[in-house]
C-alpha cells in the first residue's frame, strides 16, 4: 500500500497566490506545474493519479509535495544553482580600472588588452571582461569641436525651436553645400563579392574632376531639394535660391537653416533676400554643423551612393547624384529632432566642465 501521504492543507492567501501562478500567462511553466502539484495535493489527490494528470513522474509530485510542506510557497521557487566561484576579486577589478583610466604603457599612447594582462598580471580575457563591463575601449578615439559662437545659446534656442515646434503656414528648410565631390573611377576593374570573398577594389583611383551640391532638406517631410553645380560661389548659391523659390508654394513663409559660410552673406544674396521678405535665414553657431540636419541627410548620400561609386565624368556623378535625390523623394523619411535647447546647453555644459577638469 506504500506509506500515507502526509495531509497537506493550505491556507486563502497561499491559494490565491498558487491559483495566479496557474494562470499567468508570464508565469514559468515549470512554477506553474508545481502551483497545480500543490492545489491538487490540498484537494486529496494522490501523487499517482496527480502525476499521470500533469504527465510528470510521482517522484516529482512528492518532491515539490514534501517541498511545499517544509518551506510553503517559497519552496516551489528556484534555488541559486551553485556554479564557479569568482576568480577576479575586487581588488583586481579596482586595479585595473586605476590602470586602465590614470597610467598610459611606456611603449604606446594607449593600453592593449595584450599589454593590460601583461601589467596587471591577468588573462586576456579577464582584461576584456572588465573593460566590457565599464564599457571601456582604450584602443578608440574621437574628435570634438567646441563652438566659440558668442551668440551659441541664442542661436541654438532660435534652430531647436524651428525644429520642435514650427511656425504655421511655413517650410522649415536645412540648407548646405557639399563641394568638391570627386568623380573617381578605379584604376582597374573591381572584383565583385562571390560566396566566401568581399567585394575587391584597387586602393588608388582615376580623377575626372568635381561638382558642388546644394540641398535643402524639408524638416517636415524629409523631401530633398538638389542642384549640382560646378562650382559653389554666392552666384551658385543664388541659382539654388531661385531653384528653392521655384519649389515653394508663393503662399509659404520660407524659413532657412544655414551655416555661416561667406557664400551665404554676399551683397547679392541680400539684395535676393531684401526683394523676397517670405524668406527668413537662421544660422547655425560657428563649429555646429550637426545642429543642421541636412548634414545628416549628406552623410547617407555619401554611404549609399558616393564612397563605392564608379563615375568616369562629372556628368556621370551628377546624374548619380540626381538620382539619388529622385529616388529619395519618392519615400522620403523625416529626421525627427527630440532634444530640447535647455537639453543640449545642459549636456553642452557638462562636456566643457569635463574638459576643464582634466587639465590637459
Amino acid at each position: 500500500m506504500g506509506r500515507p501521504l502526509i495531509p497537506l492543507s493550505i491556507n486563502a492567501e497561499d491559494q490565491a497566490q498558487l491559483l495566479s501562478w496557474t494562470k499567468r500567462q508570464k508565469t514559468a511553466q515549470a512554477l506553474a506545474m508545481r502551483s497545480r502539484v500543490v492545489l491538487l495535493a490540498a484537494d486529496g489527490q494522490s501523487n499517482t493519479a496527480t502525476a499521470h494528470q500533469l504527465g510528470v513522474t510521482v517522484q516529482t509530485v512528492g518532491k515539490w509535495r514534501q517541498r511545499y510542506l517544509d518551506q510553503g510557497v517559497d519552496g516551489l521557487l528556484d534555488e541559486p544553482r551553485p556554479g564557479t566561484s569568482r576568480k577576479l576579486s575586487d581588488k583586481d577589478v579596482e586595479r585595473v580600472l586605476a590602470l586602465t583610466l590614470e597610467s598610459t604603457p611606456t611603449d604606446a599612447t594607449h593600453w592593449s588588452t595584450r599589454s593590460m594582462a601583461k601589467q596587471a598580471g591577468l588573462s586576456r580575457a579577464s582584461i576584456h571582461r572588465i573593460w566590457q563591463a565599464f564599457s571601456l575601449a582604450p584602443h578608440r578615439s574621437e574628435t570634438f569641436k567646441l563652438s566659440k559662437d558668442p551668440l551659441f545659446i541664442e542661436k541654438v534656442r532660435d534652430i531647436v525651436g524651428l525644429y520642435l515646434a514650427p511656425p504655421d503656414r511655413a517650410l522649415v528648410l536645412c540648407v548646405d553645400e557639399k563641394s568638391q565631390i570627386q568623380a573617381l573611377d578605379r584604376s582597374a576593374p573591381l572584383l565583385p563579392m562571390r560566396p566566401g570573398q568581399i567585394e575587391r577594389r584597387t586602393h588608388d583611383y582615376v580623377r575626372h574632376g568635381t561638382t558642388s551640391l546644394f540641398a535643402a532638406l524639408d524638416t517636415k517631410t524629409g523631401k530633398v531639394i538638389g542642384l549640382a553645380q560646378q562650382r559653389h560661389r554666392s552666384e551658385e548659391f543664388r541659382n539654388f535660391l531661385d531653384t528653392i523659390e521655384a519649389n515653394v508654394p508663393a503662399a509659404l513663409e520660407v524659413h532657412l537653416i544655414l551655416d555661416n559660410y561667406g557664400t551665404h552673406k554676399t551683397a547679392m544674396i541680400r539684395n535676393w533676400l531684401a526683394k523676397r521678405p517670405r524668406f527668413h535665414l537662421h544660422f547655425t553657431p560657428t563649429s555646429a554643423s550637426w545642429l543642421n540636419l541636412v548634414e545628416r541627410w549628406f552623410a547617407l548620400l555619401t554611404e549609399k551612393q558616393l564612397r563605392r561609386g564608379v563615375h568616369r565624368s562629372t556628368k556621370e556623378l551628377k546624374d548619380a547624384i540626381l538620382a539619388y535625390i529622385n529616388n529619395h523623394n519618392q519615400e522620403p523619411k523625416p529626421f525627427v529632432w527630440h532634444k530640447t535647447a535647455d537639453q543640449i546647453l545642459d549636456s553642452v555644459a557638462r562636456f566643457c566642465k569635463r574638459t576643464l577638469e582634466t587639465g590637459h
